[in-house]
């Protein structure tokens, strides 16, 4: 028997010519159609020019449980199914987890047709750090469960990203700033790909500053890695090298600390002249 295959297809963000030919390619050849929203993917295709042969059905949070069994005895039959999100990667806080699960159980081909995502489009757009960081799916809605969720990022030094609803953004950076400090580097990235794109940087204060009066569009929310937290007694034995070679304390402090910017060189004296006391 020869089994068919599982095509997970990553849409536009917002501009179709953002499709890749792979994309078209599928959406005009598929036996069928998984989609998150058979309109818009009907609308997408539309826009592409390209004429869907295959049956679409649509494949949603709370019907995905009940729609497996039918599309793997399809893919088992030798159909080709492509799978698409409202937009960018399928699985990626979207439907799909359980159809692919089920087509690794039975032995039945998955691959890829990459394309947009939101989140490593915000990502690289953040200006923050982009070697290290996690994807947190959807802030929690309640703010008892935002709170405990955003506590867990007061140490995580990977830069975060996860996705906010508009009508919750401005809740959201507030309770991010009393968890995590007003000073957080983050990024709110809003529409990105569409016409009224927008990018706003600055710290989680003035982020939820800007957000008070309410803002539209699809979300996605960059944070800053937690800043490591620096070994003051390392510090100061590093002041004392310095003074052992000539240099002055207060210059020795400077120095040390600006390789630490969680450090004010202050409280580096300070430590310095605690430590010669006792």
């Amino acid at each position: 028997m020869s089994f068919g295959r599982l095509l997970l297809g990553a849409t536009p963000l917002g501009q179709p010519s953002d499709a890749s030919p792979r994309l078209i390619k599928a959406l005009g050849e598929a036996d069928v159609v998984a989609a998150e929203d058979t309109r818009r993917v009907r609308t997408l295709a539309k826009s592409l020019q390209v004429a869907i042969t295959g049956r679409v059905v649509a494949l949603f949070d709370q019907v995905e449980a009940a729609r497996v069994e039918s599309l793997i005895a399809a893919l088992k039959a030798g159909a080709t199914v492509l799978l698409v999100s409202d937009a960018g990667m399928p699985l990626i806080s979207d439907p799909g987890y359980r159809l692919v699960t089920s087509c690794i159980d039975a032995g039945v081909p998955v691959t890829c047709l990459p394309g947009p995502s939101a989140v490593t489009t915000a990502l690289a757009v953040s200006g923050l750090p982009s070697e290290k960081f996690c994807f947190e799916g959807f802030a929690p809605r309640k703010s008892a469960a935002r709170k405990t969720w955003l506590a867990s990022l007061v140490d995580e030094r990977r830069t975060c990203v996860f996705f906010e609803s508009p009508r919750r953004l401005a809740a959201c950076l507030d309770d991010a700033v009393g968890q995590l400090g007003g000073d957080r580097a983050a990024a709110v990235c809003r529409e990105l790909t569409k016409v009224h794109e927008e990018v706003v940087r600055g710290s989680l204060a003035e982020l939820a500053a800007w957000a008070a009066d309410g803002v539209l569009g699809e979300i996605t929310v960059v944070l800053a890695g937690a800043r490591p937290v620096a070994d003051v007694a390392s510090l100061v034995a590093q002041v004392h090298e310095l003074i052992e070679a000539g240099a002055r304390v207060k210059d020795a402090c400077t120095r040390v600390a600006a390789g630490h910017p969680a450090v004010r060189s202050r409280d580096l004296y300070d430590a310095v002249l605690k430590e010669r006391r006792d």
